[in-house]
């Protein structure tokens, strides 16, 4: 197969964010990212405010798209293919992306690939190492936190989901309480420097039960009543340790059980591990996941830090995965605030029941 160039798009939250990859021999070469950030609009809210977020992604992603094509020394007509996040994510701002997309496909003639901003996740360890189809994948970031089996493109099997808040909601929320900086993730992370995680108990969601289901809700109201309580940066410290040691730990222990289900359903030459998304630049998560996989003997995958949160390079290697396969777009696609990556298992057991108007949120 011939060479395959595909510039990506990436308006899903609050990164504006566009590469070109180009996509070989099944291996990947990221020939640009850019990445252009909004935490300083929005750490006045404490988080991302939608409205915020979108407005900024009009007032640059064309320079962000311009920008990526320059550092790739290449001209929109050396591309074969544009890729755009068409969600999940702030419906605002994935429209922004996805629009900007259309119009450069249309104006060009390129087809257009609309992505799964989750599937661009899924594949994002790709971009930097070889690593095959199938694998068990733990996405955790911000907005989501699942264990799925990758069989392929777009071939995806949900085995647990969290039952209330991601990874990195806690994260940031329990960040929020002990009055650290947005984003409150790596402000956590910084903060747990030096800390005790056994000066403070926390719960221990789910933990030793089946299942690969996740929860953080009660880690998270439990954190938030300690932190009214603290006196001191010592005891801010230890409870930032305990926090993020908990996180860690409910990963891992969840993680485990997905392990040693898979090994029961694949040969030992398929049994691959991947963690992407925002959290898993989290290095306390990385190391109790990699230790997981070290006692059970599986290969431990994890992007480079700069394509675990939100990027573009990831959204142009699963559109240049896909038009590879022949998959492409209708003009006329729609932005999608919300598209699991197993829609079947969505559809028939979704991990939040149907409560009002806004229906199930995975």
């Amino acid at each position: 197969m011939s060479a395959l160039t595909v510039l990506g798009l990436e308006t899903s939250c609050d990164e504006t964010a566009a590469a070109v990859v180009r996509l070989e021999g099944g291996r990947a070469a990221v020939l640009s990212s850019v990445v252009r950030g909004q935490a300083e609009a929005h750490a006045p809210f404490g988080g991302v405010a939608p409205e915020v977020a979108a407005r900024a992604h009009v007032e640059v992603i064309d320079v962000a798209a311009r920008q990526a094509l320059a550092e790739a020394n290449l001209a929109v007509a050396d591309l074969d293919a544009i890729a755009a996040t068409a969600g999940p994510g702030l419906i605002g701002g994935v429209m922004v992306g996805l629009a900007f997309g259309k119009a450069m496909a249309l104006a060009s003639g390129k087809p257009l690939v609309a992505v799964n901003h989750l599937e661009g996740h899924a594949v994002s360890a790709r971009l930097d190492a070889d690593v095959p189809y199938p694998f068990l994948l733990l996405l955790v970031s911000g907005g989501h936190c699942q264990l799925l089996e990758v069989a392929g493109v777009g071939a995806c099997k949900r085995l647990g989901a969290t039952l209330d808040d991601a990874a990195g909601e806690a994260f940031d929320k329990i960040g929020r309480s002990l009055g650290l900086s947005f984003p409150g993730g790596p402000a956590l992370e910084a903060a747990a420097e030096g800390g005790d995680p056994k000066r403070f108990t926390l719960p221990k969601s789910l933990a030793g039960r089946d299942g690969c289901d996740f929860s953080f809700s009660g880690l998270k109201t439990a954190a938030a009543r300690a932190a009214l309580k603290i006196n001191g940066e010592e005891e801010r410290r230890n409870l930032a340790a305990a926090v993020q040691a908990a996180i860690a730990g409910q990963l891992a222990d969840r993680t485990a059980v997905a392990l040693a289900g898979y090994a029961r359903r694949h040969p030992p030459s398929e049994r691959r591990f991947v963690v992407a998304g925002g959290v898993a630049a989290n290095r306390a998560v990385r190391a109790a996941l990699l230790k997981v996989c070290e006692e059970v003997d599986f290969a431990f995958f994890a992007p480079p830090l700069a394509y675990c949160t939100d990027n573009a390079a990831m959204i142009a290697l699963a559109g240049a995965e896909r038009l590879a396969l022949g998959l492409t777009s209708a003009l006329d696609v729609s932005a999608r605030p919300r598209w699991p990556l197993d829609e079947a298992a969505a559809t028939v057991e979704p991990m939040h029941k149907t409560a009002g108007r806004k229906g199930a949120k995975a």
